[in-house]
């Protein structure tokens, strides 16, 4: 493992007001560019406009209460995750840069006003472009990417805004690990140089008491084979599914030396590249991993007490929807439903709390239930 570097980072607190002074003459600047709405605009983001957070992520968000939470937000066909350890705040990509609004919004739904870390996992803009406006509004401690300088506007406007609070994009090395609350962030990968953008993507560990976490970024199948082969203790319970749930990652063997309980893929509404592909839907299913989706989920937000995790989504999405290549998700497709149309719930045809007859709706499966607006059974249907 000559790769391999261990090195504690603390999170400096001097300076922080001299970052909170820059980014105020940013935020006036932005303020004075605004015009008469009064509203703050941000680098990217409908109109240049922060919108409100999403009622329905924000109660999604609530029903999870942990000492250590991480937010999949929903970017669409992007990636952006929000680590909160014993209220200090990491922040793992951004998003495209028209995310940058949602971003921002998000962050102060969550009571994020610094970060102790900004991690650009690689240099596509669907991973680095809504990070600017983040810098552009909450003064950080440390920024890191894979690499300190690429040609794109998106990425010298995250290096711009970097710079702009007296900071500069650092390159870590593997084996570095940080502090986050009580939780342990260690980088694992990437454990060597590569042509493949996708591949130089920013490998983390997240450790809180016994329980794990693996973000990925777009890593591929032979940036996972080297890290694998590196030795590098990748067990987690938690796995951010590389790359969108493309078929260019998540091999049977990286996920072997994973074996995640559950995996998070972060994916667009129907989007042009088929992500999830069904390949990936397939291994995941043969590893027995509980498959969560932001296209069809929403806002995904895992609490950790340390020993146990707590699950809330934005959205409800049956398991056959989730992972259609699942036997038992089929199987449970197929199967005939009754509704009540009262309280909206559907049932077994064996449940012993089936309604009256005259209250009754026959659903053919599942899915046609659940997209008719009817939740399931806690009693027959588990």
């Amino acid at each position: 493992m000559e790769n391999w570097k261990e090195e504690k980072v603390n999170a400096p607190k001097k300076g922080l007001w001299q970052r909170l002074a820059a980014l105020a003459a940013a935020a006036a600047l932005v303020l004075s560019l605004a015009g008469c709405s009064g509203l703050p605009s941000v680098p990217g983001g409908s109109a240049d406009v922060v919108p409100n957070p999403s009622a329905s992520a924000a109660a999604a968000v609530d029903t999870v209460d942990a000492p250590l939470e991480v937010h999949f937000i929903d970017v669409g066909q992007a990636l952006s995750v929000l680590v909160e350890c014993d209220g200090q705040f990491m922040l793992y990509d951004g998003g495209n840069v028209d995310d940058g609004s949602l971003i921002v919004s998000y962050l102060q739904s969550q009571g994020v006003e610094q970060l102790e870390y900004v991690f650009c996992s690689h240099a596509h803009e669907d991973h680095v472009g809504g990070l600017a406006a983040a810098l552009a509004y909450f003064p950080a401690y440390h920024v890191y990417s894979p690499v300190a300088d690429a040609s794109t506007k998106c990425f010298q406007d995250f290096v711009k805004y970097t710079q702009q609070q007296g900071l500069q994009v650092e390159v870590p090395a593997v084996g570095t690990m940080w502090p986050l609350g009580g939780a342990t962030v260690t980088m694992l990968g990437p454990v060597a140089q590569y042509s493949d953008t996708n591949d130089t993507s920013l490998v983390l560990r997240i450790d809180y008491g016994s329980t794990s976490f693996l973000l990925t970024g777009d890593m591929e199948k032979t940036a996972e084979t080297d890290l694998v082969n590196s030795g590098a203790n990748l067990r987690a319970e938690v796995l951010q599914v590389g790359h969108h749930g493309s078929s260019t990652s998540t091999s049977y063997l990286f996920l072997n030396a994973v074996l995640p309980e559950m995996g998070i893929i972060s994916c667009g509404v129907n989007n042009k590249y088929g992500h999830p592909h069904e390949e990936t839907l397939s291994i995941l299913r043969d590893a027995g991993v509980d498959v969560y989706r932001t296209d069809l989920q929403g806002t995904i937000t895992i609490g950790s007490d340390g020993q146990n995790y707590t699950v809330g989504t934005e959205h409800f999405a049956a398991d056959p929807a989730l992972n259609p290549t699942d036997p038992a998700a089929s199987s449970t497709a197929q199967q005939a439903y009754i509704g009540n149309v009262n309280s909206k719930k559907f049932h077994l045809p064996t449940c012993p709390n089936l309604p009256a007859e005259k209250n009754q709706i026959l659903f053919s499966s599942y899915q046609e239930a659940v997209e008719a607006g009817y939740t399931p059974c806690s009693s027959c249907i588990k």
